[in-house]
């Protein structure tokens, strides 16, 4: 695992790569799924999330995303600021992880659907839409089918089958 040591001087010192670094070099890392640890300097107290919610801050504030706005809104901080002391703090962090994790699983299975569809028909690529369409009729089928496996037959299978039967 990468170290970096904070000086009491603010600056960031990565010690695998015997140099001075920024927290954009840090947010770098992490895009990257680098593993690392900061602490401080002198009485080696891990200070990582302390500078990764720096990096939150930093992005928040520059709106560094495709919509130029932050991440959370001010109603999603004052949510999360009601959670502190409550004693749900500890399911709601469980709960953010897992809902976050899922999330970027979503994601990728997207990416790679979408690369597998363009694969099998590069003209396919000329119409989103239509392509976007077939991924959403395959993640249903998909989900369908998971569950189906762990739960038997669904309403949402009784319902397709009318609706099917309409047409």
């Amino acid at each position: 695992m990468r170290v970096i040591r904070k000086y009491a001087n603010r600056r960031l010192y990565d010690t695998s790569e015997s140099r001075y670094v920024t927290l954009e070099d840090i947010r770098q890392l992490i895009i990257e799924g680098e593993n690392f640890y900061v602490e401080d300097s002198k009485s080696g107290e891990d200070l990582t999330r302390n500078i990764l919610l720096q990096i939150i801050t930093e992005q928040e504030n520059q709106g560094n995303n495709e919509s130029g706005r932050p991440m959370f809104s001010n109603k999603v901080l004052q949510q999360l600021i009601r959670f502190y002391g409550d004693s749900m703090q500890g399911s709601m962090s469980g709960y953010l992880e897992q809902s976050i994790s899922t999330f970027m699983d979503q994601q990728k299975l997207l990416r790679e659907q979408m690369q597998q569809a363009i694969k099998a028909n590069p003209m396919q690529a000329a119409n989103p839409m239509e392509m976007m369409r077939k991924l959403a009729e395959q993640n249903l089928l998909l989900w369908k089918s998971l569950a189906r496996n762990n739960f038997g037959h669904s309403a949402s299978d009784k319902d397709t089958h009318e609706n099917e039967d309409d047409q």
